[in-house]
């Protein structure tokens, strides 16, 4: 019998009947008895099948090197901005947590983990907490609750495993059973570790690009002139002009479709995707490469090359993917100390019907086109997003992304988008993750939260328990396939 142990939590002293870490066999599945017995027996179908990952910012090269991961620190909270955040929340610096500082000595990399063991009950709630249990007692049997009082004791467990071969990044990939795992890159890539995958005799998995090229089509980022001359350079066009610029832009797709990318990832504040006439087009451009474009001139560009990707996606057959709606970097001193992707962007209200109807109505019954919609506003769900995926056959809505991947927010979306435009027309689930070992995590989670919905319509006889079956089974492996031409 284990002894009851207090853990020191912000809303004062709490004390643990049971101090394990424990990860509950039905976390997730309804509360109600006969709900959950089906919602068991549709997970059990579906807990063992392949991950199919068509959205994510893992690097390539950590399994093309095969490094053994350095310490959990670097593993667990510094490239994970969803970490990373809530402890900024609470105090903690973001050079205490190692952020952009590169490989940390160890004693560094102590402190890193100490400050998230003793802060680990503001996780509560949250599905970082989840998550991170389930990292813990899953891949590393970490039975202990993290504490101030345990944090060295889980560092040297971590660490201890992360030292053994079955722990290195390709043996962890196969212990996940991913299938395919798509990872954004810049289009001037040279794309060399997926190359040196795929040639690797020795490697099994596949791991492919996906085409991100943002920063490229917004001429108010800083630096824009010289990323499109880079651009040029790459593709050997003269961006000079705006019809090189374009043929840059379609020969670095056609680059990354060589070497196994089946989409093109874009976020931008807005969704908005109205064409400019070429002169107009033309006209913008010279002023952005000659430093005079206005705000509103460059806005106006960047609506008019979302449409010319679309375009280009007909062409091509890369499918679409919109991540819109963000405030990025919402900090301007911390992006100016750590650029971006540290936990500091920050959702906005979003409209999406009027936004997409010049590329809809250009686009949105080409044979071939698929385009997927994610967003950060959950009022679009019911409203906008669903009719459209329930009417254009290139639509698909994307599932809870970002801020909304988590428990309660999934079951929301369900319930939104299922009744306007059914299970086909959802993109599957997608992880977005830096952090390689939360990818099974959350994965899980998805599928038990689906079980969950599923049994619902079950004990509400709106579908037979075969035929939910068949829907978790397609959630999980055929929708994600299908809908990014994986």
């Amino acid at each position: 019998m284990v002894a009851a142990t207090g853990v020191r939590h912000h809303y004062g002293e709490v004390t643990l009947a049971n101090p394990l870490l424990g990860i509950h066999p039905d976390r997730l599945l309804p509360g109600d008895a006969d709900r959950r017995a089906v919602a068991r027996r549709l997970y059990q179908q579906v807990a063992a099948l392949p991950l199919v990952c068509p959205h994510g910012h893992v690097d390539p090269r950590l399994l093309v090197d095969n490094r053994p991961f350095s310490d959990p620190a670097s593993l667990f909270v510094t490239p994970d901005h969803y970490v990373t955040r809530l402890l900024h929340a609470d105090g903690v610096t973001l050079e205490e947590l190692g952020v952009g500082q590169g490989p940390l000595p160890e004693a560094a990399a102590r402190g890193v983990w100490r400050r998230l063991c003793e802060r680990w009950a503001i996780l509560a709630g949250t599905p970082v907490r989840l998550w991170l249990e389930a990292e813990l007692a899953e891949i590393f049997g970490v039975t202990l609750p993290p504490s101030a009082g345990t944090a060295d004791a889980i560092f040297d467990q971590v660490a201890e495993r992360l030292a053994a071969d079955g722990f290195r990044p390709r043996a962890l990939y196969e212990r996940f059973n991913i299938s395919v795992l798509a990872t954004t890159a810049d289009p001037c890539d040279d794309l060399s570790a997926h190359a040196a995958l795929a040639a690797d005799p020795s490697w099994s998995g596949r791991v492919i690009p996906a085409f991100r090229p943002d920063r490229y089509l917004e001429p108010a980022r800083p630096g824009w002139g010289e990323s499109v001359r880079r651009l040029g350079e790459v593709a050997g066009v003269d961006t000079g002009d705006y019809p090189g610029y374009l043929e840059a832009l379609e020969r670095r797709r056609r680059y990354f479709s060589s070497h196994g990318a089946t989409s093109a990832d874009h976020s931008h504040a807005d969704a908005r995707a109205d064409p400019l006439g070429d002169d107009d087009a033309t006209r913008i451009y010279r002023s952005a490469l000659a430093g005079e474009v206005t705000e509103t001139e460059a806005t106006a560009f960047r609506r008019h090359m979302l449409f010319e990707m679309a375009r280009m996606s007909c062409d091509d057959g890369l499918v679409m993917s919109l991540h819109c709606g963000v405030r990025r970097d919402h900090h301007p001193p911390t992006a100016a100390r750590f650029g971006g992707d540290v936990g500091a962007d920050i959702p906005t209200r979003i409209e999406f019907t009027d936004a997409l109807r010049p590329l809809l109505a250009r686009f949105g019954t080409h044979p071939g086109f698929h385009l997927v919609v994610f967003t950060l506003d959950e009022t679009v769900w019911s409203r906008e997003l669903a009719p459209l995926a329930g009417f254009y056959p290139s639509v698909y809505v994307g599932v809870p992304w970002w801020f909304l991947d988590a428990p309660d927010a999934i079951g929301r979306f369900r319930a939104a988008v299922t009744e306007t435009a059914g299970f086909t027309r959802t993109s599957g689930f997608v992880d977005d993750t830096r952090a390689f070992c939360s990818i099974p995590a959350r994965h899980d989670m998805a599928r038990r939260l689906d079980a969950g919905f599923l049994a619902r319509l079950v004990a509400e006889h709106r579908l037979e328990e075969a035929e939910a079956a068949v829907i978790a089974a397609d959630l999980v492996v055929r929708q994600p396939t299908r809908v990014f031409k994986l």
